[in-house]
């Protein structure tokens, strides 16, 4: 085989070519240790705005813990559940400043009480307007607005018939701008229980329409008898209302209608809300209340079970015709006139002598009202309450150890360090002269409303 001869020009063409190809190979290894510096930069750059960001949400937590209560939201969204926690005692165990707060609370409540009698309707007819709209998605109140405003809704149903068993409600609800019947106009209160449970599902919408919702209480109310009272509670829940005409035509024909509305705002307050509590109220701007927590809100519907005074304007009084029926007990089901269904026993109607099922209603025959005399007596307490009772001074002599109600003996607290008593725990009916303990006063008050002391008298004739 011949050798390869090479020559130099060929040689030097080679040794160029490596050349060229040296300086571009270290020009690309330039390049890339560039690209790796600015990686390595844009890694550690990454790495500091990532701990800033982590350092600032620290300091945010931990400028936020004095504002969180024990549900993770605020602290005055929070709801005190252990109450143990609250007792406050001194160095040596005493509770002295429990019973003095116990002591005073008790005193606030009964002196905000109001014993004076007024002349009141008794037999009331309310609709119950609910705010239905987004603004009760709000969680100022627990879980929100619009759960926590069913259940007191639902406990205000309860109480305003337990009260006033010779009354009667409708409940209406504002949504999507419009205003929708939830319940017809009735005293029975298991049928309004069970339609707020069937809208307890349903998510607000939309935004609320007051003027719909006067409208159509406003025609809910006009078949009501002139000796009824005609009233409206509005749960408003929205800082506007979205209504579709002149919201003051139909203030103006309520007010000649003698129909008055009490609002419970749970926001800020609203111009159109303050004028229509004034206007049907006969000037007064108290019916228009701002909840100011949970607790101030059950307050407030419990101010709305006791029926409103009547007005010196309103001059009119009718004598109302009632009857009592008589219960009759079955063997046999027969048809009851109020809902047409076979029911064992019932009532008769003392005027037309048709058969209904439970009391109190109107006979849906002569439309006569029935009732039982213990409907009528409870809700007389109403026009004349009962005295509030006067706690006994420490430094009197008492006159027995025990409740003249329940029996039981008084407690005794007194002070550790110097042996006095703190409070006597006795509350005495300026009537009778008899003495309770606190929680025959309360019961006496609040469900009773009326004195076993002056009750238990015997009658000389």
């Amino acid at each position: 085989m011949a050798p390869v001869v090479i020559s130099e020009s060929e040689e030097d063409e080679d040794r160029v070519a490596i050349t060229r190809r040296t300086k571009r190979q270290v020009h690309f290894d330039g390049e890339g240790d560039d690209r790796v510096d600015q990686q390595q930069q844009q890694h550690s750059s990454s790495h500091r705005d990532r701990d800033k960001h982590v350092q600032r949400k620290k300091k945010k937590r931990l400028s936020n813990r004095n504002l969180q209560g024990s549900n993770g939201g605020y602290a005055w969204e929070d709801e005190i559940k252990r109450s143990w926690d609250l007792v406050k005692v001194d160095d040596e165990g005493d509770m002295a400043s429990l019973v003095a707060s116990i002591v005073e609370a008790r005193k606030k409540r009964t002196a905000k009480k109001n014993i004076t009698p007024y002349q009141r309707g008794i037999i009331r007819s309310l609709i119950l307007t609910l705010d239905c709209s987004e603004a009760m998605l709000e969680k100022d109140l627990r879980p929100n607005r619009h759960a926590m405003i069913i259940q007191y809704a639902i406990d205000f149903v309860h109480e305003f018939f337990d009260q006033n068993p010779i009354s009667q409600m409708g409940i209406i609800i504002m949504r999507n701008g419009l205003a929708q019947l939830v319940s017809q106009v009735s005293g029975n209160p298991q049928g309004h229980i069970d339609a707020l449970k069937s809208i307890r599902k349903q998510e607000p919408k939309g935004n609320p329409s007051l003027q719909n919702a006067l409208e159509m209480a406003r025609g809910l109310l006009l078949p009501v008898p002139a000796h009824c009272t005609r009233e409206v509670l509005i749960v408003f829940g929205s800082l506007s209302t979205t209504d579709p005409g002149d919201i003051h035509q139909t203030i103006d024909s309520l007010v000649s209608e003698k129909i008055r509305v009490k609002v419970l705002g749970l926001s800020a307050q609203v111009a159109i809300c303050k004028e229509l509590c004034k206007a049907t109220n006969y000037g007064d701007e108290s019916f228009y209340k701002i909840l100011l927590d949970e607790t101030h809100l059950k307050e407030l519907f419990n101010e709305a079970v006791t029926p409103l005074p009547v007005n010196k304007i309103n001059k009119g009084f009718t004598l109302v015709k009632m009857g009592f029926p008589t219960r009759i007990f079955e063997d046999t089901p027969t048809f009851c006139s109020c809902h047409s269904k076979l029911v064992y026993g019932g009532y008769f109607c003392p005027n037309c002598h048709s058969k209904v099922c439970s009391l109190p209603t109107v006979c849906p025959c002569c439309d006569l009202m029935l009732i039982l005399s213990t409907h009528l007596a409870r809700s007389y307490h109403h026009l004349m309450p009962l005295k509030t009772f006067a706690e006994v001074p420490t430094t009197e002599k008492f006159r027995s150890e025990d409740c003249f109600s329940c029996q039981s003996r008084f407690p005794i607290l007194k002070n550790h360090k110097n042996g006095k008593l703190l409070t006597s725990s006795r509350y005495r009916c300026e009537d009778c002269k008899q003495e309770f303990c606190v929680d025959c006063d309360v019961f006496i008050h609040e469900i009773l409303h009326n004195c076993p002391g002056c009750e238990s008298k015997p009658v000389i004739t």
